[in-house]
C-alpha cells in the first residue's frame, strides 16, 4: 500500500452529495485516517431521513442539526452513553442522511491504536464502530468537522483495490432491521460480527 501523504487527492463534499446508499457502498475500499491513524474502510451502513432507525427521523433538533447540514461533515454521537460513533453526512444539504463507518482494516498508526484499545490483534482494533473511534481517537468534539480536512484525511480507493462489496441487513438496531443497507468488503477479517457472507447479496 502507498504511504499516506498530504498531497494525495482527498474526497470532498461532492463525493457525499449523492444518494446515501451509493456513498455507503463506494466508501468501501476508501482510506480514512485521523491524526495519521487509520486504514481502509471495510464496512458501512446507510441511514436516510425517512428511516425510523435514523436520528433525523424525528426532525431538526440540536442533536440532529449536523445531519441537516452540508455533506461531507462528521456526525459523531454517543451510543448507549459509552461509545462515540462516526458517521459521514451524505446527500444535498437539508436531506439529512448519513453513513455509519462500522469498520476499518488498520494500516497506519497500529501501535498507537493497540495502546488505545488495549488489544494486540489487528483484527480487533477497528472491527466495529465503537472500537474504530476508540482506536483512532475520534470523539464528540469532532461532531460537525469537515471530513476533507485535518485532523481527518479521507482518500479514494487504491487504483488496484479490486474488492467485492456485499450488502446485507443492518445490525445493532431495533427499527427497520430488514433494510439491506449494510455494506462490507467480502471476506475481510476486519468486518464486525456477525458476518453472514453466504447470505449476502453480491450485486453491485
Amino acid at each position: 500500500m502507498r504511504p499516506v501523504v498530504g498531497s494525495e487527492e482527498r474526497l470532498d463534499a461532492s463525493f457525499f452529495e449523492r444518494s446515501v446508499h451509493v456513498v455507503a457502498r463506494e466508501l468501501i475500499g476508501c482510506r480514512l485516517f485521523y491524526e495519521g491513524r487509520g486504514g481502509v474502510v471495510v464496512e458501512t451502513e446507510s441511514y436516510e431521513r425517512d428511516d425510523p432507525a435514523c436520528h433525523a427521523y424525528v426532525g431538526l433538533t440540536a442533536r440532529t442539526e449536523v445531519l441537516f447540514g452540508p455533506p461531507g461533515r462528521a456526525y459523531v454521537y454517543l451510543s448507549y452513553g459509552i461509545h462515540s460513533l462516526l458517521n459521514a453526512v451524505a446527500e444535498p444539504e437539508g436531506e439529512a442522511a448519513a453513513v455509519l463507518i462500522r469498520a476499518l482494516e488498520p494500516t497506519a498508526g497500529l501501535e498507537e491504536m493497540r495502546r488505545r484499545r488495549g488489544v494486540e490483534r489487528d483484527d480487533q482494533l477497528c472491527s466495529g464502530p465503537g472500537k474504530l473511534t476508540e482506536a483512532l481517537g475520534v470523539g464528540l468534539a469532532d461532531n460537525g468537522a469537515d471530513l476533507g480536512s485535518a485532523p481527518f484525511m479521507l482518500l479514494p480507493r487504491e487504483p488496484d483495490w479490486g474488492g467485492e462489496v456485499l450488502t446485507g441487513p443492518r445490525i445493532g438496531i431495533t427499527k427497520a432491521v430488514e433494510r439491506p443497507w449494510r455494506f462490507c468488503a467480502a471476506g475481510n477479517p476486519h468486518v464486525s460480527r456477525p458476518r453472514p457472507w453466504a447470505a449476502w447479496d453480491r450485486s453491485q
